[in-house]
């Protein structure tokens, strides 16, 4: 919880208003009981109407400084509350951006989206309260038995009778609201789930006619949560009733004992009057403090849950002190690299040592599962190797700023993700930098010239979520266009072609060929068509190298490359 105060110090100042204002309407609050006092002692009692008038004007001045107080309190609460939740999810926002791929893992992307937005917001929720209760509640409070003693000490003994139950009732409602509301989180995170892989599967899900299948499944999950949030409810719903039955037994007693003492000479008529004021206060500000209490379970389990995040240190970030690196040449060197999985039976890469130099192409071809995209992932540093390096120029990559690592590796990955915007965005995502003219050229390099120039707004052309307006291969060849805006000197192309005719993959290979000379390219492949020409072809089986060399000297040295290649090719073509 200190990580998040730490947040409001920027705020200390609205903060500090909110809380005077606040105070300003509880001491007018406060005051008014006994201008109340004074009307009915002196005023109506003795029929001294000027007394009355004169008092009168002095409750509406104090009562309209008190309205107009609590109007500029609610106002810069709601921009304080707003405020602070606008920063957490920028804190928030920006700590998922540096996890690593374990991080993702180990959250999810459906609970990372749920704490950013449900959670944030129950804080804000008990802010915007918080700022404005706790003055009101205690001063409120503390303040109302203070004036109700000062006008009779034997009748205030009736708010030190309550006190206990109103302590049972709200350690009751917190002990038992607290796990609830933690597992009401849990529930969501699982309904948001089941939704977003319902939504997003949708084209799946109405191929297979599963339709009915993820409805039971979104069914049962949104029971789950409805259950549990009835059980939450249930819980807080005893607040409200027991509190109102306190309040009114506790009115009954000022009243009944008020007129004993009023009738024994006591007390007079306006101070009961008074007092049954003073003790709406008080009733009121713990009623307002025990819905405090309701709320509090639920952001102290979204708190738990935010902290979490902002606490998680990412396992891949900058070395303590690392190696500047500006002139790369692109030299790529694995030495006896082991990578597993968190969880996994057996290594998914083992052993693996091959250099890559720039001006050359080196592929890599294996089955599903044989480590292709890992290999990629390591060295963009996605993952960490658990044995041996990777080295770039010399340098192990586990030594350099990830900022300047991935700023000379152009990645196209096996599926390509586009961004909500422009065309020209979307190429511009691999070089904010890059002129009209970069972008233009990168197009034309690879081949989506022609179809972006043939939009009717051409490079301003808009882009929908995930590029759901555009077919497969046009996503592919900007995905390919936005990595060569960046000019970097290693390109990593994961199974760049899948999604392209066999024309638009000759061409485009021609055209690569020509802007990548002076660079070193790893291409993952599954067609052996496409790397063919490479200048050294790893195989890849269950993890390991299982042959590495050209196309010719693979065909008569490795049986695995020659079966990949025998069913995919005829006898002509390998020969």
């Amino acid at each position: 919880m200190n990580r998040l105060f730490q947040f409001l110090k920027p705020l200390r100042l609205p903060i500090a208003t909110v809380l005077t204002l606040v105070a300003i309407r509880v001491l007018s609050d406060l005051y008014l009981p006994t201008l109340t006092a004074d009307i009915v002692n002196n005023g109506i009692v003795l029929g001294n109407t000027h007394h009355i008038i004169q008092v009168g004007i002095r409750m509406l001045t104090i009562a309209a400084l008190g309205g107009a107080a609590s109007i500029a309190a609610s106002y810069q609460s709601a921009r304080v509350a707003a405020a602070f939740a606008r920063v957490l999810r920028e804190k928030v926002f920006s700590r998922v951006e540096s996890f690593s791929l374990p991080e993702f893992d180990k959250f999810g992307t459906p609970s990372l989206i749920n704490r950013t937005t449900n959670d944030v917001t129950q804080l804000q929720m008990v802010l915007l309260f918080g700022l404005r209760l706790i003055v009101t509640a205690p001063l409120m409070s503390i303040g109302g038995i203070f004036m109700a003693f000062s006008l009779d000490p034997t009748l205030s003994l009736i708010f030190i009778a309550i006190l206990p139950f109103l302590i049972i009732i709200i350690t009751f409602i917190a002990r038992r609201g607290i796990p609830l509301f933690r597992r009401v989180q849990k529930r969501l995170d699982s309904l948001n789930l089941v939704l977003r892989e319902g939504l997003t599967g949708i084209r799946v899900v109405r191929a297979f006619n599963r339709d009915t299948y993820e409805g039971e499944r979104f069914q049962k999950a949104n029971l789950n949560y409805t259950t549990t949030a009835i059980q939450v409810q249930r819980t807080m719903a005893i607040m409200r009733p027991v509190m109102m039955l306190l309040m009114n037994f506790t009115t009954i007693g000022i009243i009944w004992f008020g007129g004993l003492r009023i009738d024994s000479g006591f007390m007079q008529l306006g101070d009961l009057m008074a007092f049954i004021q003073y003790g709406m206060h008080i009733m009121f500000s713990l009623a307002m403090l025990s819905m405090m209490f309701v709320q509090i379970p639920r952001a102290t389990a979204s708190a738990h849950r935010v902290v979490e995040v902002l606490d998680t240190v990412p396992g891949i970030r900058d070395a303590g002190v690392v190696t500047p690196i500006e002139n790369v040449k692109g030299y790529l060197e694995f030495t006896d690299v082991t990578f597993s999985y968190p969880g996994a039976e057996r290594p998914a890469l083992s052993n693996i040592s091959f250099q890559a130099t720039p001006g050359q192409v080196t592929a890599i071809i294996g089955g599903t599962g044989s480590g292709k995209s890992t290999l990629s992932s390591l060295i963009l540093r996605l993952y960490d190797v658990d044995r041996g390096s990777i080295h770039i120029d010399g340098i192990d990559i586990r030594k350099l700023a990830l900022e300047d690592l991935r700023r000379k590796i152009g990645f196209v990955p096996q599926k390509a993700v586009l961004f909500t915007g422009s065309i020209e965005d979307n190429i511009l995502f691999g070089n904010d930098g890059a002129t009209t003219g970069d972008v233009i050229r990168a197009a034309k390099v690879a081949q989506a010239a022609n179809f972006i120039e043939k939009m009717p707004a051409g490079y301003a052309s808009l882009i929908t979520q995930e590029g759901r307006n555009i077919s497969g291969g046009q996503k592919q060849r900007l995905a390919i266009a936005r990595a060569l805006a960046r000019k970097p000197r290693i390109y990593i192309l994961d199974e760049f072609f899948s999604a392209l005719d066999f024309r638009t993959g000759a061409q485009l290979r021609t055209a690569l060929k020509k802007e990548t000379g002076n660079s070193t390219v790893i291409i993952i492949a599954q067609r052996v068509s496409t790397i063919m020409d490479a200048d050294q072809i790893i195989v890849l089986e269950e993890g390991k190298i299982a042959g590495l060399g050209t196309h010719k000297e693979l065909l008569a040295t490795c049986r695995i490359y020659r079966e990949i290649a025998s069913s995919q090719l005829t006898e002509e073509e390998i020969a």
